[in-house]
């Protein structure tokens, strides 16, 4: 059987490694393929009948605060199927760009690459401007030497595994190649992409942001200069560390893996709150005014209260992981909203929310998906939203995310193991045991990593010092049993 090659998120791996420029120009041939010869991508996106959240998203925007109208970045009428190619700052990504543009031009699209933008900008982009096929160059948290590639199908949505599993079939297939005019052209529009994005992004927020004061770690990643321009041209105060990327500091000691900094200069600026992105800014995590951390399960918390209390939270229901702080479900349980889950990942969050029609879910690594105004989870517009929330409410982050109090939460994350062999019965024994001791007061997870080579230990416990204990245990025999 041949392994899979893409992960939940993507292809991913070791730039120039993994992720070769020859990689990049044969997945640049597969995808293109699909969409001009079989019009998969253009058509298939996920297998429901209605699109319910773009009839919300639609009359969402319709409420919008600006209402500008955007320009286009592509002819509305084009001659061929148009791809646009987005990247984070990593320096592996510019050649990966070109080998991808080589790709599909040669597969017969016309290619718009717009240079360094968040995942989320590509996605808004590829549904607006009706585009066929949006492709990210990025490996999201992880460090600068790595590097990935997805794809979003028309409409701004991942593609679902099953489309991904046609991409990689076509991989090294004999084709029969277009000549002369039939095959697409390369520009680059990086400014008119970035501005439609921004706008967008802008007229999200009801209210002004003006007389919040708000530091922005841009993890020297995509976010380094929309992120901030999004929410000084939304009315705050912005305060900005780590938008200085070189192609190599990218999540380096920053950034939502590493918030240390941003707690540190939220106290030191006196600002209201902050915000940390990674380095395609499809996460956001938050630091209170006085420094502690607010992590995904609670800004969801506090949105989905928000939202509840308006009446606009599609059947009184967020979408979360099995990842997600019982407490936060025990909160939402209190006040009548449903909490639904599905397995780690935001492409299965969406999923769920598409198939039922749900406006709100996400992760507590910060994917939030809001799809009244995004297909995917969108790092800077969490922070707007969290932000017009602040504003609106006229009361600290750390008084509107006190009803979510999440029980005490170890991970451990274990190397050098073999993470497809993590149901090993022994194991299974081993956790039975564990959740017998936690009651019902806590929980365990065990669970292979989508994106690395290792296995995630995750309890839950009425105390951190219980739930350190039975999480050391388990990773100690996770890594007994399983070692490679």
């Amino acid at each position: 059987m041949t392994q899979r090659l893409f992960g939940t998120d993507g292809v991913r791996g070791l730039a120039n490694e993994d992720i070769t420029a020859e990689l990049a120009l044969n997945l640049g041939v597969a995808a293109a393929r699909l969409v001009v010869e079989e019009k998969i991508m253009a058509t298939g996106q996920m297998p429901i009948v209605r699109d319910l959240l773009k009839e919300q998203r639609e009359s969402a925007m319709t409420e919008s605060r600006t209402g500008i109208k955007r320009p286009r970045l592509i002819p509305e009428e084009p001659a061929k199927p148009r791809a646009i190619i987005g990247r984070d700052t990593r320096v592996s990504g510019q050649f990966l760009d070109h080998a991808l543009a080589a790709g599909l031009s040669s597969a017969g699209m016309d290619v718009t690459r717009v240079g360094v933008i968040p995942t989320p900008g590509v996605a808004y982009l590829t549904e607006s401007q009706d585009i066929e096929l949006g492709v990210v160059i990025s490996a999201s948290h992880n460090p600068m030497q790595d590097n990935g590639i997805k794809f979003f199908a028309r409409g701004g949505y991942k593609l679902p595994d099953e489309m991904e599993d046609r991409v990689q079939a076509m991989l090294g297939q004999n084709w029969e190649r277009p000549l002369g005019s039939g095959v697409g052209d390369v520009v680059a529009n990086g400014k008119a992409a970035d501005d439609a994005y921004v706008n967008h992004l802008v007229d999200t927020v009801p209210v002004s942001l003006h007389g919040l004061k708000i530091v922005v770690d841009c993890a020297n990643g995509a976010a380094s200069e929309i992120g901030p321009r999004a929410l000084r041209e939304a009315g705050a105060d912005v305060v900005v560390i780590n938008a200085s990327p070189d192609g190599r500091n990218i999540n380096l000691n920053c950034g939502s893996t590493h918030p240390k900094q941003l707690k540190s200069m939220v106290v030191a600026a006196g600002a209201d709150f902050g915000v940390a992105f990674d380095g395609d800014a499809d996460r956001c995590l938050a630091v209170d005014g006085v420094g502690n951390l607010v992590d995904g399960d609670q800004i969801m918390g506090m949105l989905a209260l928000d939202m509840h209390r308006a009446g606009i939270l599609t059947e009184d229901t967020l979408v979360l992981t099995v990842m997600s702080n019982l407490g936060l479900r025990l909160a939402m349980q209190q006040v009548g909203i449903k909490t639904p889950t599905t397995a780690v990942g935001d492409r299965y969050v969406l999923e769920e929310m598409r198939a039922h029609g749900y406006i709100l879910g996400g992760e507590q690594s910060g994917h939030v998906i809001n799809a009244r105004y995004a297909t995917t989870g969108d790092g800077i517009l969490t922070a707007l939203q969290v932000a017009a929330t602040v504003a609106s409410h006229q009361a600290p982050l750390s008084e509107l995310v006190s009803p979510i109090q999440k029980l005490p939460q170890t991970l451990i994350n274990v190397p050098g193991v073999d993470k497809n062999r993590v149901d090993d019965p022994r194991l299974a024994q081993d956790v039975a045991q564990a959740e017998a001791r936690l009651g019902e007061t806590g929980r365990v997870l065990l669970r292979s990593s989508g994106t690395e080579p290792l296995v995630r230990v995750m309890v839950e416990a009425a105390t951190q010092e219980q739930a350190d204990a039975e999480a050391q245990t388990l990773a100690n025999r996770v890594q007994e049993l399983l070692a490679l």
